[in-house]
Formats: C-alpha cells, sequence, structure tokens
C-alpha cells in the first residue's frame, strides 16, 4: 500500500480490521492452549508471564484506539502502570497483582469491540495519527510483535509440546555451500518513503553508498554451523571478540541454545517441546551476534551492514529503485517467505525461490531474523512518531540491528525497511544470519 491524496475509507476500514482480527486469532492460540498456570508462569527472566503479555496487548490497543482515537473513558485506568513495558522489567512482573487470565480475556475482548468501533467512525482525516490508518495498523504491528515475543517463551517452556504446526518446507535441492551474490557498488535509497504504515524508525528514506561487496545467497545453514563447531570455533578465543569471548566463557557456550548431542555424537534441536534431530539445510537459528559474528571470522568473512542488507534485499539493478520487499512491492504469501507462524521452525534453504531479490539472494524475509554488524541507530532527519518508547529510547544502546523477520514473523509486522534490534548476547530471539565480505572498490 501506498500514500496517496484520496483515501477509500471503505476498503481501508476492511484492510485494516483484518489485521487486527488476524492479529487477535494468533493470540488466543497462543494463550488458549496453556491452563491458569501455565499463562502465570514465568519460563525466564528474559520474558514476562504470557498473562501480562495479553492484558498489555489490550492496554496498548485501549490507549491508541479506544482512548485517543475514540475518545472514551478509559475502560480500566487503574492498570495502565501494570502494563507499561518500562516502569516493570520482566524480571519482576510476575510479582504484580495482575489480572487474572479470565480477567485479561475479557478485558482485551471489551478493548476490541470499542476499537471496531473507533474504526467503523473513522474517516482517516482527523489527525496525522490515523491518516491512511496508520495508528490501526501500528496496533496490529505491536500486537503481531508480541504475538512472536509470546512464541520464544513458548520456545523456552519445559513441559509439554501444546502447539502444532506442519513441518516447514524442504528443498527440492541440496543447497550448495558458499554461494555469493555480488551486489554492485553505488547509491541506493535507504528506508521508507511511501509506505504509509512504516515505523519512525525506518524514515526517512534517504540516499546511501555502499561499496561493491558479496554476500551469502542464503542463511547459514545448520550444516555449515556444525562444521564451525567441529572446528573447535567455540574453543578459539582468536575467532571472538573480546567481549563475545567473555561471554561465551561467562555463559558456557559450546552450540546454539536447545541444541544438544547425544552419546552417539548425533545433533539434537528442541523445539517447542520436541525433539527434533538437526536438520543440515535449515537455518541455523536461537544464535547471538557473538556467535553469529565469530562464525563469520571463522569463514573468513563478516556479518553484513544493515545497508548492505537492505540494499541486497530492495535493489533492482534493471530499474535503480528500491523494492517494498526483495520478490516486489506486494505483501508476502506463502509463495516468497516462511512467515507468520505458518511453520514452527525455518524452511530448508532453497525452500522459497519465488522470494528472491532480483540480485538472487533468497530468503531475506521469514526464517530466521538475521543478525547485521550496525549498531541500532537513527536515520538523518529521524522524526520521532508518535511516540519516543518505540525507537528513539533504544538509540545509542548496547544494541545491534537485526533484519528481514523470522518464522514467527507476521507479514503485518515486518517488510525490508523494517528494523529490529537486540542486544547482542541474545539468543532466545529466532535470530540466524548471513555472511558478507568486501570484494573491492567499483
Amino acid at each position: 500500500m501506498t500514500a496517496n491524496t484520496t483515501v477509500d475509507a471503505v476498503a481501508l476500514r476492511g484492510r485494516l480490521e483484518s489485521m487486527l482480527v488476524r492479529s487477535r486469532a494468533r493470540t488466543l492460540a497462543l494463550t488458549r492452549c496453556l491452563d491458569e498456570d501455565g499463562l502465570r508462569e514465568q519460563v525466564s527472566p528474559l520474558m514476562s508471564p504470557l498473562v501480562w503479555d495479553l492484558a498489555h496487548i489490550g492496554n496498548q490497543e485501549e490507549l491508541w484506539l479506544v482512548r485517543d482515537v475514540g475518545g472514551r473513558d478509559a475502560v480500566h485506568p487503574e492498570i495502565d502502570d501494570l502494563y507499561d513495558a518500562f516502569r516493570h522489567a520482566r524480571s519482576t512482573r510476575p510479582g504484580l497483582d495482575l489480572l487474572s487470565p479470565d480477567e485479561a480475556r475479557t478485558y482485551v475482548d471489551t478493548v476490541r469491540a470499542l476499537s471496531l468501533d473507533a474504526l467503523q467512525r473513522c474517516t482517516f482525516d482527523e489527525s496525522r495519527l490515523v491518516e491512511n490508518g496508520f495508528v490501526f495498523a501500528m496496533v496490529a504491528q505491536h500486537e503481531q510483535q508480541h504475538d512472536e515475543t509470546m512464541l520464544a517463551t513458548h520456545q523456552l517452556r519445559t513441559g509439554d509440546a501444546v502447539l502444532e504446526a506442519p513441518d516447514a518446507p524442504r528443498a527440492q535441492l541440496p543447497p550448495a555451500h558458499d554461494v555469493e551474490v555480488i551486489v554492485p557498488g553505488g547509491a541506493f535509497e535507504m528506508g521508507s518513503s511511501d509506505d504509509p504504515w512504516a515505523l519512525d524508525n525506518e524514515r526517512p528514506a534517504h540516499s546511501v553508498e555502499v561499496p561493491t561487496f558479496a554476500i551469502d545467497a542464503a542463511p547459514v545453514t545448520n550444516g555449515e554451523y556444525l562444521q564451525f563447531i567441529a572446528d573447535g570455533g567455540y574453543d578459539r578465543e582468536e575467532l571472538w571478540t573480546e567481549r563475545g569471548w567473555a561471554h561465551r566463557t561467562e555463559a558456557g557456550l559450546t552450540a546454539p541454545q536447545f541444541w544438544s548431542q547425544d552419546d552417539d555424537g548425533v545433533w539434537w534441536r528442541r523445539v517447542f517441546g520436541r525433539a527434533k534431530q538437526i536438520r543440515a539445510a535449515q537455518p541455523v537459528v536461537h544464535v547471538s551476534w557473538f556467535e553469529a559474528d565469530a562464525y563469520a571470522r571463522w569463514a573468513g568473512k563478516r556479518l553484513p551492514t544493515e545497508a548492505e542488507w537492505e540494499k541486497a534485499a530492495r535493489f533492482d539493478p534493471a530499474s535503480g529503485l528500491s523494492r517494498r520487499n526483495p520478490w516486489g512491492d506486494d505483501d508476502a504469501d506463502e509463495r516468497h517467505a516462511n512467515l507468520g507462524q505458518r511453520h514452527l521452525e525455518p524452511a530448508d534453504v532453497g525452500a522459497y525461490p519465488e522470494g528472491a531479490s532480483p540480485l538472487g539472494v533468497e530468503q531475506l524475509m521469514g526464517d530466521v531474523w538475521e543478525w547485521t554488524s550496525s549498531d541500532f541507530e537513527p536515520y538523518p532527519g529521524f522524526e520521532m512518531f508518535p511516540y519516543p518508547e518505540y525507537s528513539e529510547v533504544f538509540f545509542g544502546g548496547d544494541y545491534k540491528v537485526l533484519r528481514g523477520g523470522s518464522f514467527g514473523t507476521d507479514q503485518t509486522a515486518v517488510r525490508a525497511t523494517f528494523r529490529n534490534w537486540d542486544h547482542p548476547i541474545r539468543r532466545q530471539i529466532f535470530a540466524g544470519f548471513r555472511c558478507a565480505r568486501d570484494v573491492g572498490h567499483r
């Protein structure tokens, strides 16, 4: 969707309502599969109890769509503090006087009815906030982002499996190793210029000069990562940054999170409560930035910069323009990428040839978030909108940028300009990587 001067309000309402309904269906599926104790449980200090996420989703929706856009009184003003993510660290949330699961469900249902009423009454010209339906799309994206966080919480659970999905696609042909794509040097347009639902840190679009470089045609696979392990990659200090080696030593890292090796030397991975043998052709997932950086050094390469990743994903040399997504300007569907929790794992490398970029780089969207070498900083000309806690407060911190989305990311919440970020030690997120290298100047 692109900005325009005349908004088809009926069509826009329909699309926004569909986004909100899809997001809520996923939220409920991720919470209905557990009993009350399971929803209250904190499986890791890094994660909230799922019942907190559920009510927080409702509270953010209430703040923006019910009170701000709808102009209605607060449904539960006394809970605003409890569900303010910046007032309470995740590790402390189980001790708060939270809504019960039944109360949280009733709350989000009440809020949703009022939000849909606000959507029906909105003419999309009352303020910048509602122009082209931005705030409704923002709320849907927020819910989908928390859905992915809740999915990560499920992965950290140690109980019985409660989620079901078909296995991710296998590639028709075995992946070829060390296949690279040369990305020609020159300027390209980075960031968002005309997507009305892009978030503030994706803006403004700006020209970036990128020297010629090579990038892996696909993410690093489990099979390739096993070679790094077998070659002593976790024991070779020279491959790691000083901080990375200190963390590897302190945390006792020896393999990606959730991996284990049996007495026969076979590697297994715990996947949402089930043990699965490692599939060599799948992109490696649950690795930290430090691990990804060490692997890249071992391979004689490096992690791509954020600008390199985006140019590889968006730049069309035939037109000289930047696309919204690698395959074009259309939204993703099942032909293009492994998104939307259709599967509970990455697909094999080579499984989505129709999702390739014009330069021939594959699986840039979906499967695994991809670590880049870049710190999370604002673009030139950045303008905070509509609140500083989404992006601005994180700039300049200890965060590395991730791109592309994972199998747990909905198409609502990702595009080729979308920027994710996290601490370089984090492994519970669905993160992998691909490598790049210099090839000289133009």
